[in-house]
């Protein structure tokens, strides 16, 4: 498909002209020049890059100095230092100035959330459209328990801020850690499943490959295991080889899939802290500091590195 030239695209051109009339992949095209259905697609690809650059140039000039992730383990950070000067017997005067700071990046972080919730909702929203059921489920009740633990974060903040004096901030926070803690065991619900999903694709992949090689010994070790568990006399040793044979294949499919054993350690992390403030598991607050460091750790880690971020 051409277009009619115009004294501008005439023979009488320059060689330097054309050529800057042909460079399509800039996103610059002259006006009057003829086009073929080649220009076109180069046309479409160059508009195609500088959109990608544009919109990673302004994501980079939006984003935030300090992230959310990093407010929490600096919090987390803070409550870890706060239990260790205890238990040496630091100065209380220190201590004093370590939970006032703590209490400070809390106050910070709920600001920071403000607008969570409607994010949280969101992503329950397009959840909601996954082919798989298990995963819907899991992955939907999660968001919404996230939105209602962000939306009784916010009426913490007001209370702490003075906008709600009235607000009964130990009766809010209770109920903040309860959704955080039912969110909490979607998403461990949902990495058990994609781990059941990923093993099994994992043993039939072993069956089917030849016995001389090392993935054909696991599974064909583990058919064996499972077909002969009833036999008479021998019920023990085979459950324990099936039991073996089992997280070794564990340790396959998480080393093999990184997001997933990140995901499985950052939940199992965050699990202790909801636990804790609850009253179901105290645990103390040096563990509550530890873990919720190394959660905020793996949660800046997936912001660094994308590919390390569970999808969906």
């Amino acid at each position: 498909m051409t277009f009619p030239a115009s004294p501008a695209s005439s023979p009488l051109l320059s060689a330097a002209q054309k050529g800057r009339t042909r460079n399509l992949g800039s996103g610059f095209v002259r006006e009057g020049s003829c086009l073929g259905s080649g220009d076109f697609a180069n046309l479409k690809e160059g508009v195609r890059r500088g959109r990608r650059c544009f919109q990673s140039d302004f994501h980079t000039t939006l984003s935030p100095p300090l992230s959310p992730p990093s407010h929490r383990a600096a919090q987390y950070a803070c409550s870890l230092l706060g239990h260790a000067l205890q238990k040496h017997g630091a100065s209380p005067e220190l201590q004093k100035q370590i939970r006032q700071l703590e209490g400070h990046l809390s106050l910070g972080r709920k600001l920071l959330r403000l607008g969570n919730s409607a994010d949280a909702l969101e992503s329950a929203k397009r959840a909601v459209h996954l082919s798989d059921v298990v995963l819907r489920f899991c992955i939907t009740v999660s968001h919404l328990n996230r939105a209602l633990y962000f939306a009784c974060d916010n009426v913490l903040w007001a209370g702490k801020a003075g906008l709600a004096p009235l607000v009964d901030q130990e009766k809010w926070a209770q109920r903040s850690f309860r959704y955080y803690l039912f969110s909490l065991i979607m998403n461990l619900s949902r990495d058990a499943y994609e781990i059941r999903l990923l093993m099994e694709q994992e043993s039939s992949a072993c069956g089917r490959r030849p016995k001389g090689s090392a993935g054909g010994t696991l599974g064909g070790s583990e058919a064996g295991g499972v077909a002969g568990v009833g036999t008479p006399g021998g019920s023990l040793p085979h459950l324990a080889l099936q039991l073996r044979l089992r997280v070794l294949l564990l340790a396959r499919v998480l080393q093999g899939h990184p997001p997933l054993l990140l995901d499985v350690v950052k939940n199992t992390c965050d699990l202790f802290i909801p636990l804790d403030k609850l009253g179901l598991w105290r645990c103390g607050p040096g563990v509550v500091g530890l873990c919720g460091l190394v959660s905020s750790i793996l949660s800046i880690l997936t912001l660094l590195c994308p590919w390390l971020r569970l999808k969906p």
